[in-house]
């Protein structure tokens, strides 16, 4: 049998492969979960991940050569996954497991198991600091748990700052919108400048705003204030006050406006750029797609005035899922503990693939042999943050939304006090109405203290 086949395949090919399953009865046959003629049991594994493939495959291999019986086939979907889902579950052909994208919406539908009632309690220990409600979690009942995450940080330009005469990366928002002046000014003759970002998307403000204010005061996530229960992106005031400093000094790279994050990367690669922001993935994109002399470096984001009261927000939250319609529960439940055993993440995390979020994984797991990597390990200022509601909240929206919003402030001005008024009541009132449907049940948390985050991921 051909193993881990790799999908490129249109929502019409899906969709004439579910009807071409129908029998002349009109029933649908299930083909995805089958005893077969020798008795071997197949699992199949949908996942929209190509990244990581190859590592699966042969983790897949593995698996199969210490259970005798059991055939997994892998299929990468290139496109369209959560559209591939929906037809899977619809016409009776649903993998028996499958990469989470959006939990509360397959939890709504219907279409996965728990894990409560098939962990052990070793497992359930493992991950007691990492199971979140609306993350992996529905209405107290687990779904999904998580394996990596993305640990933000500063990314700079070794030999720049060098050159400008600057120590160490900026501890605060003022540091870091000097030393972008005095990068840009030892920079002209190469045409270097001290800052970009990929602002071309509402995600550039976002980058820099997020891990900046997690890690300074930890209150809001994507504008949310847990203690409040309503939204307040007047946090976001000072760096974008800041971001817009930095434009208006001309020390921004030039287009940085209608700047995609690849081709940030490749400027940056050849040291146009001193500083930007971003996850723990760039080390891989360094090593492979923008090869560099430059020698860099990252640190921990700069914060409004140099405290450190929360913890720089790790997004994190889900990896496998079971399918509810799965005729082999306990053969696909035991593959799926076993690619979240340690043995299987810890080699993970060490081939590259990704940073593990996963305490036990942090405390074996030793850095991948790529450059810079080192930077982005977990420390006990990183954290993940409880569930927020903007997933819910955002489709609701009207008029402008949060990030081009300030976007339009960094490059072009305006009256940030009234746009950020009108954006918290825009937002909480799509928040009241995510809340009536019952399409998230975030409530205000007001004990809430950020500080208490702190060395969750790394056991000391």
């Amino acid at each position: 049998m051909k193993k881990n086949k790799w999908l490129h395949t249109s929502m019409a090919l899906i969709l004439a492969a579910a009807l071409t399953a129908c029998s002349s009865s009109g029933a649908v046959e299930n083909e995805t979960s089958a005893e077969s003629t020798d008795g071997t049991t197949k699992l199949v594994y949908w996942t929209m991940d190509r990244h990581d493939a190859g590592y699966i495959e042969d983790k897949i291999k593995e698996y199969e050569s210490l259970n005798p019986g059991i055939d997994i086939e892998m299929k990468v979907m290139a496109e369209n996954y959560a559209q591939s889902v929906d037809i899977a579950f619809s016409s009776k052909q649903a993998p028996d497991i499958l990469k989470v994208t959006s939990l509360p919406t397959w939890v709504k539908k219907g279409y996965v198991e728990p894990f409560d009632d098939h962990m052990s309690d070793e497992m359930k220990e493992r991950f007691k600091d990492l199971i979140i409600e609306e993350k992996n979690m529905i209405d107290g009942k687990v779904y999904s748990l998580p394996n990596t995450g993305q640990f933000w940080r500063l990314i700079y330009n070794v030999d720049l700052f060098e050159k400008a005469g600057i120590q160490e990366p900026p501890a605060t928002l003022d540091e870091m919108v000097a030393a972008a002046k005095k990068i840009t000014e030892v920079g002209k003759e190469s045409g270097a400048y001290g800052f970009a970002g990929n602002f071309k998307s509402p995600s550039g403000f976002e980058r820099v705003a997020y891990p900046t204010t997690t890690l300074g005061k930890g209150m809001v996530s994507e504008g949310y204030n847990f203690k409040t229960g309503q939204f307040d992106f007047t946090v976001y005031k000072d760096v974008a006050v800041a971001l817009r400093q930095i434009r208006e000094d001309g020390s921004m790279l030039p287009g940085s406006e209608s700047l995609d994050v690849d081709p940030l990367r490749a400027q940056f690669a050849q040291g146009k750029i001193g500083m930007y922001f971003n996850h723990s993935v760039e080390p891989s994109v360094f090593k492979s797609q923008f090869p560099t002399e430059v020698r860099w470096a990252a640190a921990m984001p700069p914060t409004v005035d140099g405290e450190r009261n929360g913890a720089a927000e790790v997004i994190s939250g889900t990896y496998l899922a079971l399918s509810k319609n799965s005729e082999h529960k306990e053969e696909a439940w035991k593959f799926i503990e076993w690619m979240y055993s340690d043995e299987v993440q810890v080699a993970y995390q060490e081939a590259g693939n990704g940073v593990s979020v996963i305490p036990s994984v942090a405390a074996k797991a030793g850095a991948p042999d790529i450059a810079g990597i080192e930077y982005f390990l977990p420390t006990n200022e990183d954290a993940i943050y409880p569930a927020n509601p903007t997933g819910v909240t955002e489709g609701r929206v009207e008029g402008v939304k949060k990030g081009d919003i300030f976007n339009k402030f960094i490059f072009s001005g305006g009256d940030l006090d009234k746009d950020l008024a009108d954006l918290n009541a825009r937002y909480n009132a799509a928040l009241e109405k995510a809340r009536a449907a019952g399409d998230t049940n975030v409530q205000p948390m007001p004990d809430f203290n950020p500080g208490d985050l702190k060395g969750t991921l790394v056991k000391e």
